[in-house]
């Protein structure tokens, strides 16, 4: 769950803090409010690109920190990037000169990781095509979900794995021996100069403060020694003055008991004084102009550097560089066995796999049926009244991957005589949205992604069908995090946290704030949003009905 996001100066944000709730989360507020800056300030802090225009203007970057609690990641990106469940903080930076930062709790990270990890903590739904649910290669997981097969898949995927060893195995044994040994010296040399320059990933964000920190260590450790005469040494010190006045304010305490408190202030702040100078003593002692060090700084800067312009551009991508040239060595080293060991062991490979894809697809075509009803049951009262749905699942048993032979595909009709077409083809945002909103109600339990934010669902619908859209997404909201930005009363009044985004403008410069609504001020917000301007007595009347009759 998504339990705080904290945004500084994104587009029309100055700087906010929201916490979040279980359930459905609603932000309402007038058109052009910056209610879906704060799904794109989301979006961002997971990865999503990102440009310098996207900084406040007059701003020197622009920061974003989202807070998730109870997160059960898989375990491979748990694993990949060393974190656990619980709580899990990320924050990225981009400065006005374009340089970006990314973290993971305090530990630095490529933009990459979090991309990463956001498409396991979140899935936007919006009227663009970057939702996950457009992928077809997703329809395939999503179908086996639902259908209970997500875990009938192993034996398949361990056989196809395994066929893919000793083809490149087969590729290696019938390559000449001249072309061969030319591979294995260039792949040989490659992976050398990566290994022997020993790269950690996050080691260049190291150096970014390691490297200003050396070149001015003059400059630091002369400062530091200064402030410390300041504050400690120096006749007539802050310290020295500061405890001649925390004497003489105790002296006084003993005639009027009112200046004790105050003496109390001034030993604490005395207190203060004195660890920050035991403090800077401390770093000025640490800070070393070392002329050797810092020489090798630049040196290991310019090495990394030289490294990711011929195998980046990121570290992490040099190390994923150097683990496919290990792969290729070992395939190219394959030739242990025989051609006729492999070939053999190849075609018991392959009578083992088309039986069990066999069965796998029968599973499918029996679970597709089901969800495809179910499918147009919930999206039919979304305003399709001749709406079909379908999902497709074809067997190519020449193709068979690791998760068999299949492919499937979702496909819609939204107008009666139109053929079924791909989900990815529908050009209708508002289309789209509703469908994918029928989707995520049936697929709800099946989905592992826990954080579901809808932009605009309801753009183009009203009446009955935002009624129904509210009460899916609060049912929806039973088993995720549900965030929406809405126009409509009827799903706003369906949420568990409501939140409005305003947006002022003073002196030439606009901030977009945002405040959770309760109680009368709810009210309010709803009867706005029915297209009450005053607010009269009636508007607020049939707001309360509505909040008080709707689903959550």
């Amino acid at each position: 769950m998504l339990s705080q996001l904290s945004v500084k100066n994104y587009a029309v944000i100055d700087s906010l803090d929201i916490k979040f709730g279980p359930g459905l989360n609603v932000f309402s507020g007038e058109t052009g409010a910056g209610k879906s800056v704060l799904v794109g300030a989301l979006g961002f802090v997971l990865g999503v690109r990102a440009g310098v225009s996207a900084i406040r203007p007059g701003a020197a970057k622009l920061e974003v920190t989202a807070v998730f609690e109870n997160c059960r990641l898989d375990s491979a990106v748990c694993s990949r990037y060393g974190i656990g469940g619980g709580r899990l903080l990320l924050r990225r930076e981009l400065d006005a000169k374009g340089r970006g930062r990314a973290f993971i709790g305090s530990v630095p990270v490529t933009v990459s990781a979090l991309a990463d990890i956001g498409a396991e903590l979140v899935d936007f739904h919006g009227q663009h095509d970057h939702q996950t649910l457009l992928r077809p290669a997703l329809h395939l997981e999503l179908l086996d979900r639902f259908a209970g097969l997500d875990g009938k898949t192993g034996e398949i995927a361990a056989l196809v794995r395994r066929m893919r060893e000793l083809e490149n195995g087969l590729k290696a044994l019938t390559m000449s021996r001249g072309e061969k040994e030319r591979l294995l010296d260039l792949y040989r040399f490659q992976l050398d100069e990566i290994e022997s320059a020993g790269v950690t990933d996050g080691e260049d964000l190291e150096l970014e403060t390691a490297l200003p920190r050396a070149k001015n260590a003059d400059k630091l450790a002369a400062q530091c020694a200064l402030a410390r005469e300041i504050l400690y040494d120096a006749e007539g010190s802050a310290v020295e003055k500061t405890g001649e006045a925390v004497k003489l304010i105790a002296e006084l305490a003993a005639l009027d008991p009112e200046l004790a408190a105050l003496g109390e202030t001034l030993a604490g702040a005395l207190a203060a004084l004195e660890d920050a100078a035991a403090g800077i003593k401390d770093y000025g002692a640490r800070v070393n102009a070392d002329p050797a060090e810092l020489d090798r700084l630049l040196a290991r800067d310019e090495r990394l550097k030289r490294l990711k312009a011929k195998y980046g551009p990121g570290l992490d991508d040099v190390l994923e560089f150097a683990a496919g040239l290990r792969r290729k060595t070992e395939e190219l080293d394959f030739s242990e066995l025989k051609e006729t060991e492999v070939r053999a062991e190849l075609e018991a490979i392959n009578a083992k796999l088309l039986p069990l894809c066999e069965k796998l697809h029968a599973a499918r075509m029996s679970a597709a049926g089901k969800l495809s009803g179910r499918i147009i049951a919930q999206i039919r009262p979304l305003g399709f009244a001749d709406v079909d749905f379908a999902v497709s699942v074809e067997m190519d048993g020449s193709d068979i991957r690791e998760s068999g032979a299949d492919r499937v595909e979702f496909l819609f009709s939204a107008n009666p005589g139109s053929p079924l077409m791909p989900l990815k083809n529908i050009a209708s945002g508002g289309e789209l949205s509703r469908v994918m909103l029928g989707l995520k109600t049936v697929l709800a339990g099946a989905d592992r992604v826990p954080v579901l934010v809808f932009d605009e669902i309801d753009a183009g619908i009203g009446g009955e069908t935002g009624a129904l859209v509210g009460e899916k997404l609060a049912r929806i909201g039973r088993v995720h995090q549900v965030l929406c930005v809405t126009h409509l009363a009827t799903v706003a009044a369906c949420a568990a946290g409501h939140y409005n985004v305003e947006k002022k403008s003073a002196a030439g410069v606009t901030n977009a704030s945002v405040k959770r609504l309760d109680g009368d001020a709810r009210v309010r917000e709803i009867a706005r949003m029915l297209g009450s301007r005053d607010a009269g007595d009636a508007a607020l009347r049939l707001a309360r009905e509505l909040l008080k009759n709707s689903v959550i």
